[in-house]
């Protein structure tokens, strides 16, 4: 069975390049009725936080990706431990005791020699009186894995065939000078226990993939296959990486912004589907087709999120939408009849209150010319109000008035929501009512 893994670090909250990833992750595994693993990466004890692990859950649970297993690297660190003594044993782990400034100089000399930065293996030349003399000086080894100088080669389920010499890459550092083992083993360790059959990251990862396949190939365990996706960029198609802050999905849904916008925008980014709302997460999983995924930059673009959240609002039902705007502070009172006076309106839900407000509770009328307001006070008819009560109180003042066009409809507006745009006032006066609509054409606050 198909097994994907979602595997944030919890050092900060998760943003739109991060969640993006997830949902992918999470389309396919749906989509081929497989299994979709939540693993924290939280051996980097600097910098993981437990509110920053618990911040990752809320934001993958405000989006609907639930996860079928969940774990957590601290609770791993023994099958570490095992890997790094079969790479031992196997000859394929080597200490290495350069410092970080050490390792620095080299890479600059050779940077400035126009050759390529790989570590040139000179720890394998040490001798064991040489090893013990640095360990004297009170240096303790970092230990790096013995790369396999031949092809590497991968069909990448986005980029398509890639192939790596094993002699252009630089033996990775596996375990720290502390003995804490690092990402490039861990994640490999993982993804073989837990049975991780397709691994879906960012194109920033090629290069680790090359490495980690030989890792996968040392520890006798299966290679899973691959796919990465290219990195998004803002909308100029300038990389998102120094901008995310703003972008986290805390932010969003802090602003407003619907679970299933940002997911039906992030699902179709960089592939050959148009992007348009979709209702569930389900409805995303039927169409997802990681071959649509395009090489080319895939760019993210806010004002679109925020077309795409308006145009889900304006699909959505009124029973969907009632304990939404429960939720924002809209009173009890709201009917569909509310609700469709209202949503062709309403960028964000929130912005509902706003014109529960208008309709029921009191707000300041601006009067532009008091005569005529008084006017078309004496002229409204008496309650019930429907949808042509609008229509035939408008008609009867412009027979009493003259006015027509902006003239007349523009200072009725402003007088009875106080606003210049806003729904259409045939469905919002009947909301309104008859007291309220005349203490407010008298310029009363009501």
């Amino acid at each position: 069975m198909i097994a994907v893994r979602f595997a944030p670090s919890p050092t900060g909250r998760l943003h739109v390049g991060n969640v993006r990833l997830a949902l992918v992750n999470w389309l396919f595994a749906r989509r081929h009725g497989g299994s979709f693993l939540l693993r924290l990466d939280d051996t980097d004890l600097e910098r993981s936080r437990e509110e920053y692990a618990d911040g990752i859950v809320e934001d993958m649970r405000w989006l609907g990706l639930e996860w079928d297993r969940f774990a957590r690297e601290s609770d791993r660190m023994e099958r570490y431990g095992d890997a790094v003594a079969r790479l031992k044993a196997a000859g394929r782990l080597y200490p290495c005791y350069e410092t970080a400034e050490e390792l620095s100089l080299r890479r600059k000399s050779l940077v400035s020699r126009g050759l390529p930065p790989v570590y040139d293996r000179a720890a394998l030349r040490l001798d064991e009186a040489g090893r013990r003399r640095l360990e004297a000086e009170g240096r303790r080894p970092h230990w790096r894995f013995l790369l396999e100088h031949g092809e590497i080669a991968w069909d990448d389920l986005v980029r398509g065939p890639q192939r790596f010499s094993g002699g252009d890459l630089s033996d990775p550092v596996l375990v720290r000078e502390d003995g804490r083992p690092l990402y490039t083993l861990t994640s490999v360790v993982d993804d073989a226990d837990l049975a991780i059959t397709h691994v879906i990251r960012g194109e920033d990862h090629v290069a680790n993939t090359a490495v980690q396949i030989q890792l996968w190939q040392a520890l006798g365990v299966p290679v899973p296959g691959f796919a990465h996706l290219p990195l998004l960029a803002d909308a100029s198609g300038q990389g998102l990486s120094k901008r995310l802050g703003s972008l986290s999905v805390a932010s969003l849904r802090e602003d407003g912004i619907e679970p299933m916008a940002l997911a039906s925008l992030l699902a179709k980014l960089g592939t050959s589907d148009p992007v348009e709302p979709r209702a569930s997460l389900d409805a995303l999983a039927a169409e997802f087709d990681l071959s649509k995924v395009s090489r080319a930059t895939a760019k993210f673009d806010p004002a679109e999120l925020e077309r795409l959240n308006a145009r889900l609002i304006h699909a959505m039902s009124f029973e969907d939408a009632a304990p939404r705007l429960a939720a924002v502070g809209v009173g009890a009172g709201a009917d569909a009849a509310f609700w469709e006076a209202v949503r062709p309106n309403l960028s964000r839900m929130s912005d509902a209150l706003d014109w529960w407000q208008v309709a029921r509770a009191p707000i300041r009328p601006v009067i532009e010319d008091a005569g005529f307001a008084a006017e078309a006070a004496r002229l409204l008819p008496p309650e019930p109000w429907s949808e042509e009560t609008w229509g035939a109180w408008t008609a009867a003042v412009k027979e009493a008035t003259g006015r027509k066009g902006k003239a007349l409809f523009l200072p009725l507006r402003l007088a009875l929501t106080g606003r210049e745009h806003g729904p259409e006032l045939r469905n919002l006066l009947p909301l309104v009512g008859r007291e309220r609509a005349a203490a407010r054409l008298a310029g009363e606050t009501a």
